[in-house]
């Protein structure tokens, strides 16, 4: 008689034997396992995002995505660095790379007089891009194992940047009552409808690359860099909000915010090789309009003064810089290739390749004779040169 009164037949039979779970259930318990362990993403679910398993393609040759640094070989020669139909923002003001590691040896911005539309940061061309960022995903996972199934599902999976940034966003910006599939199928749609939206998402990536130097990869940023996010989330809404769609662009507008920490109306109009760096604080309002290659830092509002109505909000041109924590009210222009200093107010026009810091904005060298900048700011990050009398500056 065993415990608690129970009958003792015998000793107990032990777990079956594994020949016995028969061929099938041994077969799909070990993909199981194997897909658990991260070894190997499971197909079970059947899903269109989830083809078969990327470990089990021929291995291509390893890039690694940490030990170079975000900026080029000064050694490597890079024709269109200062190509001279390069990309013109004034009719004297030449968005040419600039050389590194001092960042100082840029052609001055006087010599240029063609226009170029796209962005200066073309180191890789468009077909080339996405092929780069999946080498950089395959050396991810084999420097890290435990990140394989995020990596397949964000990047290896997908056979295009728009498909894999319809993905990325929805997960980024779904919830409970506004489930990832359904923005998936909306954000899939808007990109593969609107090339110049992919041109412009692929002109951000340079620019984050180029101009950060806390950007290790093209994937890095794709994955990790909000203030990119946030933007190629805006662009869509842009789309839809150009299309009449003004409640649904609202709703995206309102999960950015949330998701992100960056608010940008969604009738705001924004250039390519746009930096959004570290983002937090963003505010953008609905008539602001911002050019291309612009860098902006956090805490950043261009807003409207509370007075006025229709057109209320600031004209950022190409190729400006605009530092930490700066407010630009009003309708007001900042000229291309001006540099906005941080902690700025700015309610007055700025004039092209001038700088302005101060509260209320002032420009370095003077209202009637300011100080003209050489090289392009936004594309140099230098927030400090040509301010050379901090005293007048210091309380």
């Amino acid at each position: 008689m065993g415990r608690a009164g129970f009958q003792n037949n015998g000793p107990s039979p032990g777990p079956r034997p594994r020949a016995e779970l028969g061929p099938k259930r041994a077969l799909t318990s070990q993909a199981h396992l194997r897909s658990r362990a991260g070894f190997e993403p499971s197909t079970d679910h059947g899903s269109p995002l989830f083809p078969e398993p990327f470990f089990s393609r021929p291995k291509q040759q390893k890039m690694p995505a940490c030990i170079h640094t975000s900026r080029p070989d000064t050694t490597q020669s890079n024709p269109r660095s200062c190509d001279p139909n390069g990309f013109q923002v004034h009719n004297d003001l030449k968005l040419c790379r600039p050389s590194f590691p001092d960042l100082d040896s840029c052609v001055p911005i006087t010599q240029l007089k063609t226009i170029q539309t796209r962005t200066a940061v073309d180191s890789i061309d468009d077909d080339d891009l996405w092929l780069r960022m999946k080498d950089e995903a395959r050396s991810d996972v084999d420097q890290e194992p435990i990140l394989s199934n995020f990596y397949f599902t964000s990047i290896l999976s997908h056979d295009s940047l728009g498909s894999a940034l319809a993905n990325h966003l929805s997960m980024k910006l779904s919830n409970s009552s506004l489930p990832s599939n359904t923005l998936y199928a909306l954000f899939l749609g808007v990109l593969t409808e609107n090339q110049e939206i992919m041109k412009a998402i692929q002109d951000d990536l340079r620019a984050v690359k180029e101009r950060d130097p806390a950007c290790i990869s093209y994937v890095h940023c794709f994955l990790n860099f909000k203030g990119f996010l946030a933007i190629q989330a805006h662009r869509i809404a842009h789309n839809l909000w150009s299309q009449g769609r003004k409640i649904l662009s609202l709703v995206i507008q309102n999960r950015i915010s949330e998701v992100f920490a960056v608010d940008i109306h969604p009738g705001a109009k924004i250039g390519r090789g746009i930096l959004l760096d570290h983002a937090t604080g963003l505010v953008v309002g609905e008539t602001a309009v911002i050019g291309d290659n612009v860098s902006i830092l956090h805490n950043v509002t261009l807003g409207g003064t509370g007075k006025a109505s229709g057109d209320r909000h600031p004209k950022i041109g190409d190729g400006v810089l605009i530092g930490a924590g700066t407010c630009v009210l009003g309708n007001v222009k900042i000229g291309d290739g001006a540099k906005i200093g941080a902690g700025s107010v700015v309610l007055k026009e700025v004039p092209p390749r001038t700088t302005a810091v101060g509260n209320p904005a002032r420009l370095i060298g003077g209202k009637e004779n300011p100080v003209r900048l050489d090289k392009v700011p936004s594309l140099t990050m230098d927030h400090t040169s040509d301010i050379c009398e901090w005293s007048d500056y210091v309380i």
